[in-house]
């Protein structure tokens, strides 16, 4: 078969001696498998078999085989590897079927950017994750039954603003909540982000800016321009890769997990959202409430209504939940807001009026780092568009809008106020119960929901066993 144009000048310009396909397990995680070039044209042509059976969240070992297709398109030279190595996305078939495998996020992505064009709603949504993590010079835990702990540590953490290990102590610590734009020598990470970015501009993802986030000891954020669904699922996991791989290369470890370290704020995803018609940004409206329009509205309706049941895919671990707690800038309040911060749907009013309509989106707040993006994106997009096919008013359902710092509240007023589930249980409890929503167009099927809700209920059960020190701290004495 003939070469694709842009992965033949690929292979004349850096004459790569490897391939490497990688596709994403329902975890969020990327996997990979690799070959010489010279099975180039063969993995083209008829795609790699692998054991679905060794995937968690896949196949049984009676029926393991699968087969994996690239995606020309996404073929790139990674920066990582020493010998140079051709990456490719792939997407999963069933072989013995001839179809997509059911269990791929990433097929499950495709059909909800087809079910938005099938509804008739909108052409294209556009997505911005802003996908927050951490730099730590040192992670270490263990989990032996007589010894569970885990360490972290950061040059930047104030935690080290006394420290005499025998080196000159130069301070510059960062204060816990107080790392938000600090420059250099204060912020120690800024070459270390211009790479990653550079990685990432390099590999098609345009990045709009970088910096350093609240908490001490390395909290950073790194934001790419929108895009649509599909295509941001696949740069979000492409930026977590880069990520860590420039992280490694200076000697550091990159922590996506949303609360890492207690007492200060955690690292959350906050999610930008629009839908589109042509070159119409179908959010925006002259003259209305944050400048938004009733179909808007309605779809924030669609996901402030379905927000439990959304957190199974959006906050996904049961370490999310320490993260979504009061007094951290944590979007724990079920509410919309212009501006507001402390509402889960924040509309962003950094432009305003008829000349900046392309910018209107909304900024959904609850979600963090660990979420599988092609399966928190659909379930985002299939719970407004529900909004907008039952014409959910936030305002008539007791979603605001609240313009007020809904952390300050007290008493009647505060009571009126929803919050988001106080655990992964939860939250996987309430998706078993509201999950029709997801099951529109056939984008996520009750045996994908099943599979997840079986992998998080044994996640849960697994934490759930363990005693931590802290519960050392209250009981042992007593």
């Amino acid at each position: 078969m003939a070469t694709p144009a842009n992965i033949d000048k690929l292979l004349k310009s850096d004459k790569p001696e490897m391939i490497d396909i990688r596709f994403t397990d329902p975890l969020g995680v990327w996997q990979h498998a690799s070959a010489p070039i010279g099975e180039l044209d063969d993995i083209l042509e008829d795609g790699m078999g692998f054991d679905g059976s060794s995937i968690k969240g896949f196949q049984h070992i009676y029926d393991s085989d699968l087969l994996l297709t690239v995606e020309p398109d996404s073929a790139h030279i990674d920066p990582f590897y020493k010998v140079p190595t051709l990456t490719f996305v792939a997407t999963v078939h069933d072989p013995e079927k001839g179809s997509r495998y059911s269990r791929d996020p990433r097929f499950v992505a495709e059909k909800a950017e087809a079910f938005l064009k099938a509804s008739g709603v909108a052409d294209t949504s556009y997505w911005g994750p802003e996908a927050e993590f951490f730099l730590f010079s040192q992670m270490s835990f263990n989990i032996d039954p007589h010894h569970m702990a885990f360490q972290i540590d950061s040059p930047e953490g104030h935690w080290n603003s006394g420290a005499t290990d025998g080196q000159s102590n130069l301070g510059y610590r960062i204060p816990a909540k107080a790392g938000y734009f600090p420059v250099p020598p204060t912020d120690t990470l800024q070459d270390v982000r211009s790479e990653i970015s550079m990685h990432l501009e390099k590999w098609g993802a345009k990045v709009e800016m970088h910096h350093h986030e609240v908490a001490s000891a390395g909290q950073c954020e790194i934001d790419m321009r929108f895009d649509s669904l599909v295509k941001m699922a696949d740069k979000l996991m492409t930026y977590k890769y880069v990520v860590r791989n420039t992280a490694r290369e200076h000697g550091l470890t990159a922590n996506f997990m949303p609360k890492p370290l207690f007492g200060d704020n955690g690292s959350g995803m906050h999610v930008h959202n629009s839908l589109w018609s042509g070159d119409k940004n179908l959010f925006y409206a002259d003259g209305s409430y944050a400048e938004l329009s009733e179909l808007a509205l309605n779809y924030i309706g669609g996901i402030l209504s379905h927000v439990d049941s959304l957190l199974a895919f959006c906050a996904p671990t049961t370490n999310s939940y320490r993260r979504l707690v009061p007094h951290y800038e944590a979007p724990v309040n079920v509410a919309y807001s212009k501006r507001n911060r402390s509402a889960i749907i924040r509309i962003p009013m950094y432009y305003s009026g008829k000349g900046h309509a392309k910018a209107k989106r909304i900024e959904f707040r609850a979600p963090d780092p660990m979420a599988n993006p092609y399966f928190a994106f659909s379930a985002i997009l299939l719970a407004g568009l529900d909004g907008v096919k039952r014409k959910i008013d936030p305002v008539k359902a007791g979603f605001g809008p609240l313009d007020k710092n809904i952390w300050e509240l007290s008493g009647e007023e505060k009571a009126k106020i929803a919050s988001v589930p106080g655990s992964l249980n939860e939250s996987v409890r309430a998706l078993e119960k509201d999950h029709d929503y997801l099951l529109a167009g056939d984008v996520f099927t009750e045996d994908i929901l099943s599979m997840w809700t079986d992998l998080k209920k044994s996640e849960i059960h697994e934490v759930g066993l363990r005693p931590t020190p802290y519960e050392y701290y209250l009981y042992s004495g007593t």
